[in-house]
């Protein structure tokens, strides 16, 4: 499996998607977008298009299970999960996938800097890049280090000469895996005529933090 990291105190890896999965997933949500369910009420982005299109958790008044993810896709997402708990020697963890969905960002949209969670408090997110825009508009400030519409993700370390953060040079087609317990957050952009589509996956883990770690 195609895959590069960094580590920042935890371990996020990047996966590049499979052309298939990746068409699949841009078609879903185009052509069935209006009758998505609107997710804005139980995520913490300041995103009017937000929309579910798998949930696996309790039934909410915000949500009810549901999915529009073909079976194929769903095995996709379980096996590039799985490489991730296998590579960081994780071992007999139990792997659910509890919500996946589509945000779609336009001039003014952020995600603040926040974490997930599932029905556990333990599991992975993931960011995977369905459309960029070819210009986010200009830079207030600074337009040597542009940040509009940067992905930003904060490891959990701290002190002089350690690797804090992670702002990747995203492309189309990338898939970012992380902890659920990982900060991370997405800058607005200025650009009135562009669009930013990303989707989210959640996988609860259920693991034995002592047992299911291995040093093989």
């Amino acid at each position: 499996m195609n895959f590069d990291y960094v580590f920042l105190g935890q371990s996020v890896l990047k996966y590049e998607v499979p052309l298939e999965i990746f068409v699949g997933l841009n078609e879903l949500y185009e052509t069935q977008k209006k009758h998505l369910p609107n997710a804005t009420k139980q995520l913490a982005g300041k995103i009017p298009d937000e929309v579910s299109i798998f949930y696996d958790g309790k039934d909410t008044s915000k949500m009810h299970r549901h999915s529009f993810v073909s079976e194929d896709i769903l095995k996709w997402f379980y096996s590039v999960f799985k490489h991730y708990l296998d590579w960081n020697k994780t071992r007999e963890a139990q792997m659910n996938i509890n919500s996946i969905w589509v945000n779609e960002m336009k001039a003014g949209d952020y995600n603040p800097v926040h974490i997930h969670r599932g029905t556990l408090f333990t599991g992975l997110s993931s960011v995977m890049i369905l459309k960029l825009p070819k210009d986010y508009g200009p830079e207030l400030t600074h337009p040597e280090q542009p940040m509009n519409g940067q992905l930003q993700i904060l490891g959990n370390v701290a002190g002089q000469f350690a690797t804090t953060d992670y702002s990747p040079q995203v492309k189309i087609g990338d898939f970012y895996i992380f902890p659920y317990d990982m900060r991370h957050v997405v800058y607005p952009f200025t650009n009135k005529k562009a669009k930013r589509r990303t989707l989210v996956c959640n996988v609860d883990v259920a693991y034995n933090p002592i047992t299911s770690r291995t040093a093989q």
